[in-house]
């Protein structure tokens, strides 16, 4: 007799109760039984339930003596204490625990015992009871197949749904014996299958969902007759009796529901399918089977609500549809949501609907798909490259957990229940039933708590995956076409060469290989996005250079695949900006941050200054260094303009942006020049040296198409003058040399023209040089030049000194005097009668034309040189902001404000979609009909019509107040 310790180590709460249970056995019995009590999900009940057994049958005791015998037993009974029940009514039943697992399982003669027990019985009551008694001795066989040999769970569903169907077979024979066929009454109606037991997935206590179904044939009596075989044999497999019930037969996915007739002809289905049902009927067809009844018919009803179910995705709103439905069923959870393996977030229906969705939607041309099976369908979708094989696996393996612990739920009282329970002692048996071992109910938790949690996340992105809904719009067929409907289809899309797209979408998707198989379920939805672009073919032609490039990269085509959003992104910037492709065929690793709003963002400056120079100073070579600081400027002008063109940020920001970028080239390249010198000439580098960004680096305005203007400072340190100046000609040389060198990166032009004296004046001069030429010597012009002048690159110090010696100088303490003020009109008149290009159209030129940029800046500028010496407000380099201090200092209105801004803007938006557009800058605006059209599309105008119109009206607007305000015209 083991000792309470021994017991309690086994499992057992109850010691002493246990105790006298085993008293009661026979020696031998109450051995076998100890040494098994570990193996059972609940020794308390195995063991009562043994005891329970021996002492009403003699028999158990005989064979309980039998170790192998008893250990199937106890097992069986501590995972459903409910079948103790019926094995003190039919002890016999015992018998299969001896070969537990050992008869091979053959559903023909399942089905052939149950309908002979119940022929010829007298009553229907009896052949009910025979029936029932048949279906539990065959249930007892899969239970110890399921807890005793531990059989795949999937074989389990498969066993149950041939059980189902041979007591679905049963009872129809004994509904047909009760209502027996008359001379105005024909077949039996066709039982059709639906849900799990259609696709022999059933659970041990699930509703059965049927239809039933007539041949076209069917008279009225027939329908009436077959509607009374219909409900009687509900109403044998649900009503109460001594036998137990079995489970419901749901007929409720009929049409019309509970309303609607119980049994239909073959056309009266089809009728109302293709009239009235709704998309998730169809859904509920997926799975449909005949298992018994009329068999022709039955065949004959799913082969006709095939078509219904493969063009079902394709229906305006089903996606929709899908996901409302689904959603509804979490709100309508009776009880603990987080408790709920089917219905609640991350259970059994996240993984269905997923499955069933992706099937349905992508099913329509791939037959691969069609299978009924959740696990089916996770496989077929993983080889046809719609979800990741991870996603497959880690989907595969949550399903089967979960069923696992909604058949020991059901198992323990052999009814529904799918919720994990929340007494200890229920969640330790349940723990122990599913193997865990130690403290199982904890074990069980975690485990349940991390699957729920990973099954949502997989079941959000797939499930609400944008791809889908692009998907669901393609014309039926689109995804699988011959080559010549495919030709067809391209020149429908708008490709200019589909020859050539033919040949691009062919290199892609030919073959076996996995990227073969994802870009053939990609590319009918990449077509479609193409085909909305200003540049399909160009975009297309792109695409496959890309994928060529990274298609063998784990995560490139996972991650347009899953991370549409990333996909649909891709395709616009390779199908709108010739720029930024060109940036993208040299670093496509980059389509990396598409997926993701926050790669998008621009780096701090900072940030960029300090990964700048630590990426050089990874190199010895000091023109490599300045090569991999091009890199990560190429790498941040695609996000940059990645962003821009997707509207993530305004033009204000994409200046700022572009002008940090600029100067941390600048800088980080500075730097390398120094330490070559440095490393060259053995010592220290002989002066501090300041580079001053003008212009539109000055102001952190630059656009994609802008050179940088700067002039350079430099102070001696420790040297004499000429050494200082030839030590940082060298190295201003160096720089300028290495950014604008022939290579994969694009050139900077680092252009100081406006420095003093123009190109005839000394590239670089120290302060004071600096200091007495603008006291001797500058011009109007020249410190209206400096007025949006700032340090960018090299020595901070110096940069600030040289801030602060120009203020005086930009910002005139009395302002520009009244000739000053003649001048700067004198040469803006001039500037607009010379500069502009013969021929051109003057209101299509962004810069020089009326209400263009120039006439917007000088605008501000000259605001400054007149006012900034006596407010401070004014001293900003930003042409914007200037214009914002402008109205709070009362110099002009918010209406002269907006007027001007709103021109400054657009023609700086225009400049730089045409630069990411064509990949040159220009600062015309196009006359050309295709790139006219181009760029309204990526500028999101409804029309070029309404884009011309638009920003002729904001520049007429900033041309009046330009008059007024800077030529001082009424």
């Amino acid at each position: 007799m083991p000792t309470p310790g021994e017991l309690a180590r086994a499992g057992v709460l109850d010691t002493r109760s246990a105790l006298a249970a085993l008293s009661q056995l026979p020696e031998d019995v109450a051995h076998a039984a100890a040494a098994a009590l570990g193996r059972a999900a609940d020794p308390d009940a195995a063991l009562a339930g043994l005891a329970a057994l021996c002492a009403a049958h003699a028999q158990f005791a005989a064979q309980a003596a039998d170790a192998r015998f008893t250990a199937a037993l106890m097992a069986v009974l501590g995972a459903s204490p409910a079948l103790t029940d019926h094995l003190m009514r039919h002890p016999k039943d015992a018998a299969l625990l001896h070969t537990a697992g050992e008869q091979e399982w053959d559903p023909a003669q399942v089905r052939g015992q149950l309908r002979d027990a119940v022929r010829g019985e007298a009553s229907r009551s009896a052949s009910v009871a025979k029936m029932r008694a048949g279906y539990r001795r065959w249930l007892i066989g899969i239970v110890a197949r399921d807890v005793v040999v531990g059989q795949p769970i999937h074989v389990t569903w498969r066993q149950l749904s041939d059980l189902a169907d041979a007591a679905l077979a049963a009872a129809l024979d004994i509904a047909c014996a009760q209502h027996p066929a008359d001379s105005g009454a024909g077949k039996a109606p066709a039982v059709v299958a639906l849900g799990k037991c259609g696709a022999q997935e059933l659970n041990y206590v699930s509703d059965v969902d049927v239809v039933f179904v007539v041949g076209d044939d069917a008279g009225h009596c027939d329908i009436e007759h077959a509607t009374r075989i219909a409900g009687t044999l509900m109403e044998i497999c649900s009503e109460a009796s001594v036998e137990g019930e079995l489970w419901t037969v749901d007929a409720n996915l009929r049409p019309e529901g509970r309303r609607g007739a119980l049994v239909r002809t073959l056309s009266s289905f089809t009728d109302y399918y293709q009239r009235w049902a709704q998309p998730w009927e169809f859904q509920a067809l997926l799975k449909a089977r005949v298992v018994c009844g009329d068999t022709v018919v039955g065949e004959q009803f799913v082969q006709q609500t095939r078509p219904f179910v493969w063009t079902a995705g394709r229906n305006p709103g089903y996606i929709a549809q899908a996901r409302h439905l689904r959603q509804r069923a979490e709100t309508e959870i009776d009880g603990d949501a987080a408790r709920e393996i089917k219905l609640g977030p991350g259970g059994l229906r996240d993984v269905e609907f997923s499955v069933q969705l992706l099937q349905l939607v992508h099913g329509c041309d791939d037959e691969s798909l069609r299978v009924p099976g959740t696990l089916q369908g996770l496989t077929a979708l993983a080889a046809g490259g719609y979800i990741g094989r991870d996603d497959a696996a880690a989907l595969a393996e949550t399903y089967t957990f979960l069923r696992a612990i909604e058949h020991r739920l059901q198992l323990r009282r052999l009814q529904r229940q799918h919720t994990l329970p929340t007494a200890p002692d229920d969640l330790r048996w349940l723990g122990r039933g599913l193997g865990f071992e130690g403290d199982p109910a904890q074990q069980l938790l975690d485990r349940w708590r991390s699957v729920a949690v990973d099954a949502r996340r997989r079941h959000e992105k797939l499930f609400y995956r944008p791809l889908l809904d692009v998907y669901a719009g393609l014309e039926p067929g689109a995804a699988r076409l011959s080559a010549t409907a495919a030709r067809e289809r391209y020149e429908a899309l708008g490709f200019a060469d589909p020859d050539a797209a033919t040949r691009h979408v062919q290199a892609l998707a030919q073959g076996v290989s996995r990227r073969a198989v994802i870009q053939r379920t990609l590319l009918p939805v990449i077509l479609l996005w193409l085909s909305q672009s200003p540049q399909p073919d160009a975009g297309l032609l792109a695409f496959r250079r890309i994928s060529e490039a990274l298609g063998e990269s784990h995560w490139y085509l996972r991650t347009l695949r899953d991370e549409s959003a990333a996909a649909e992104r891709l395709i616009t910037v390779l199908g709108s900006s010739r720029w930024l492709t060109e940036l993208l065929m040299r670093s496509p690793e980059a389509v990396a941050m598409l997926a993701d709003d926050e790669q998008l963002q621009p780096r701090a400056s900072a940030a960029l200054h300090e990964e700048f120079t630590s990426a050089a100073g990874r190199h010895d070579d000091p023109a490599q260094a300045a090569l991999s600081i091009r890199a990560l400027r190429r790498r941040e002008l695609l996000r940059i303009g990645v962003a821009d063109l997707l509207g993530l940020l305004d033009v204000d920001a994409v200046g700022r942006a572009l002008s940090d970028v600029m100067a941390a080239t600048i800088d980080s390249t500075l730097r390398c020049a120094v330490a070559a010198w440095e490393v060259e000439q053995g010592r220290t580098f002989p002066a501090r040296l300041s580079v001053i960004g003008l212009g539109r680096l000055g102001g952190a305005e630059l656009g994609y198409g802008s050179d940088a203007d700067v002039v350079f400072v430099h102070e001696p340190a420790g040297v004499d003058e000429p050494m200082a100046t030839a030590a940082v000609l060298a190295a201003i040389a160096d720089v300028r040399a290495w950014l604008a060198a022939p290579s994969p990166e694009p050139v900077i032009d680092i252009d100081a023209d406006l420095r003093p004296e123009g190109r005839n004046g000394p590239l670089v001069r120290t302060l004071e040089s600096y200091a007495a030429y603008f006291e001797q010597w500058s011009a109007s012009w020249e410190a209206q030049a400096m007025l949006r002048a700032r340090h960018i690159a090299g020595d901070e110090g110096l940069g600030a000194r040289w801030e602060s010696m120009i203020a005086s100088v930009r910002w005139p303490a009395s302002g520009i005097d009244d000739a000053g003020v003649r001048e700067i009109r004198r040469i803006k008149a001039r500037v607009e009668s010379e500069r502009l290009p013969r021929g051109v159209d003057p209101a299509a030129h962004l810069k020089l034309g009326p209400g263009g940029l120039s006439d917007v800046e000088w605008t501000a500028q000259l605001l400054q040189l007149r006012n900034a010496g006596c407010d401070a407000r004014l001293r900003g380099t930003s042409t914007l902001a200037v214009l914002r201090e402008a109205v709070t200092a009362g110099l002009i209105t918010e209406a002269d404000e907006r007027a001007l801004t709103g021109a400054w803007r657009a023609c700086t938006n225009l400049r730089n979609r045409l630069v990411l557009l064509t990949g040159v800058a220009s600062d015309l605006f196009p006359s050309d009909v295709s790139n006219l059209r181009a760029l309204a599309h990526v500028m999101r105008a409804q029309s070029p019509q309404e884009l011309r119109e638009e920003h002729l009206r904001l520049r007429r607007r900033a041309r009046a107040v330009m008059e007024r305000v800077f030529y001082g015209r009424a």
